[in-house]
């Protein structure tokens, strides 16, 4: 599944700076690639083919890509550039095979080498590996809460894949002044106050705060106030709801500019209403701004939760989060290997096409239990 800002998904610009006045401008790339495994018994990967696919500006498509191919005779591997809507200017002399590509996504030096007009190659390589370095993993076990957080004024660069270094993102996005924007014309709030805000809109607790224990300790503890209750507690004594979803919310926001996030199964451990609630916040953090602009990062969301999705259909229903916003799939693995099936959206937020029992029978699974429910009623009676 994927949330994102319009202005993240569809903005990526790309202009090749040496050739764009007289050769192309592209505001859109798509890129597709297969990567299988070798047949031989060394069971390696290996890329086949990719392709970059550009919407150029007042003209035809221009694709451009590395295919495989099998020297007759010996069998031996090489690349081939292919293109289409844009003529490659062979160089003189230059007349050996391409090798393999870089990682599975970028061309290699002789592409560029082997070729007069081809130095924009390397610009494309290097807008992936950008786009790479701004991508941040939380996985769907974080770590347990700790009674106490070390911080010594280092900057992480995430939470972590395990989330454990939420706590520390926190102080040192307050160290650093930064404050959200959650809507449009709203008063700038500092960084803990909104992860404090979201807690409390997923209604978990009451209020949070992070203190240090000593001036002389580099030491600082978590600690929550739930609902009806004047007490403050330490993090780990509130259940596992709390801990597991404070790194969720940490990345939303600490993320920098223009991040794509990935995450597995964030509503574990939470119940319906706040799983629901859950999916409010990613819509908020894909629309905040930081100091007034606009934050522009993507989500990639695994998870089984009904609850979740049907919050985000509620909201493209009633406008608040647009339509080509959202796109959701399903993993069918009635096959082998699995494909990735998108569910088909429309303006009100219904899905065309729901694969089948795609969140169990719960009509179902309803009818049988007033059923049953109605038949022993009659036994009870009978017995009587």
């Amino acid at each position: 599944m994927r949330i994102c800002d319009r202005s993240a998904c569809y903005d990526k610009k790309f202009e090749n700076s040496k050739l764009r006045e007289k050769r192309f401008a592209s505001k859109h790339i798509k890129f597709v690639g297969e990567v299988k495994m070798t047949d031989d018994r060394s069971q390696i990967l290996e890329v086949n083919v990719f392709n970059y696919t550009f919407d150029t500006v007042g003209q035809d498509k221009i694709e451009i890509g590395l295919k495989k191919k099998i020297q007759p005779g010996n069998g031996k591997k090489s690349y081939e550039l292919t293109y289409r809507n844009y003529d490659f200017v062979r160089s003189r002399g230059r007349v050996w095979d391409i090798t393999s590509p870089v990682r599975f996504y970028g061309f290699p030096d002789e592409a560029v080498a082997y070729y007069q007009n081809a130095n924009f190659l390397q610009n494309i390589n290097l807008y992936h590996e950008k786009l790479f370095s701004g991508i941040y993993y939380l996985g769907p076990l974080r770590r347990q809460a700790k009674r106490l957080y070390n911080w010594n004024g280092s900057v992480p660069d995430s939470v972590g894949y395990l989330g454990q270094d939420a706590v520390q993102a926190i102080l040192a996005a307050d160290d650093a002044n930064r404050k959200i924007n959650l809507k449009n014309h709203s008063p700038r709030k500092p960084f803990k106050a909104i992860i404090a805000e979201m807690l409390k809109k997923m209604s978990l607790i009451e209020d949070f705060k992070i203190e240090r224990i000593s001036d002389k300790r580099q030491d600082y503890d978590v600690k929550v106030r739930t609902k009806g209750s004047k007490n403050w507690v330490d993090i780990p004594d509130v259940g596992m709801g709390v801990s597991q979803v404070l790194p969720v919310l940490v990345e939303l926001f600490y993320a920098p500019v223009g991040s794509v996030i990935i995450m597995e199964q964030p509503e574990l451990h939470l119940h319906p209403s706040a799983q629901a609630a859950l999916a409010d916040v990613m819509i908020m953090a894909i629309h905040a701004k930081e100091n007034f602009e606009k934050r522009g990062i993507q989500l990639l969301i695994e998870t089984h939760s009904e609850h979740f999705l049907r919050r985000l259909q509620r909201r493209v229903a009633e406008g608040v989060l647009e339509y080509d916003e959202l796109s959701a799939y399903f993993a069918n693995n009635d096959r082998f290997p699995a494909k990735l099936e998108e569910l088909q959206l429309d303006i009100f937020g219904n899905i065309e096409n729901w694969p089948r029992n795609f969140f169990g029978d719960i009509a179902g699974d309803v009818f049988a239990q007033t059923d049953a429910a109605l038949q022993k009623r009659i036994r009870e009676e009978f017995y009587e």
